[in-house]
């Protein structure tokens, strides 16, 4: 039987798949808007919230060239099999994430197991008050503030470097800045 992307191992992702920042691209806010549109037409009936989130959707940096997606639900609907069935006949890969505190939905798409990518998309699916919504705060507040997002893309640019074959470390990495941005955030009532 064939592998399949959920099949991949940690070495397997990092090799075909390396940490590779790129120039922001300005299409990047209207990519997302369409692939939301597939997703609301899909299981918008369950969606509480849904945001682009991640490096591609704060201005003026670098970034992977994904669409990172955070979709907020209700609890009664975290690992549906209908929210499943609904991405996955969108092309996304199904994954469940261990997270800090409640396991949460993670779905990929754009990946090819020769290493070739399409544009690639990650939809991280919580619920309300999941930690991963976080994102949305953070994402805010570099929004806001220009210099503290140059500070981030200065700190990937290093990481990247360090950590092309680990994305899991590169992820990792990144967590104190991430966690010191969302307690400014947080002191400065600024959001």
């Amino acid at each position: 039987m064939a592998k399949k992307i959920e099949d991949l191992t940690k070495k397997e992702w990092d090799t075909l798949f390396p940490i590779e920042l790129v120039d922001r691209n300005p299409d990047w806010g209207r990519i997302y808007e369409r692939e939301k549109l597939k997703i609301e037409e899909k299981i918008g009936d369950r969606i509480i919230r849904i945001e682009h989130v991640g490096s591609t959707a704060i201005p003026h940096i670098r970034a992977k060239p994904y669409i990172d997606i955070t979709i907020e639900i209700s609890k009664a609907d975290l690992f549906s099999q209908q929210l499943i069935a609904g991405l996955t006949n969108l092309g996304y890969h199904f994954f469940r994430q261990v997270g800090k505190g409640i396991d949460y939905m993670v779905f990929v798409k754009g990946y090819d197991l020769t290493g070739k990518k399409e544009q690639i998309f990650h939809v991280h699916m919580c619920p309300s008050g999941h930690e991963m919504l976080n994102q949305i705060t953070f994402r805010d507040f570099l929004r806001k503030n220009p210099g503290r997002a140059r500070e981030y893309e200065q700190l990937k640019i290093g990481l990247a470097s360090k950590f092309k074959n680990d994305r899991v470390g590169y992820r990792v990495a990144k967590d104190g800045f991430i966690a010191d941005t969302i307690n400014r955030s947080e002191k400065t009532g600024s959001l």
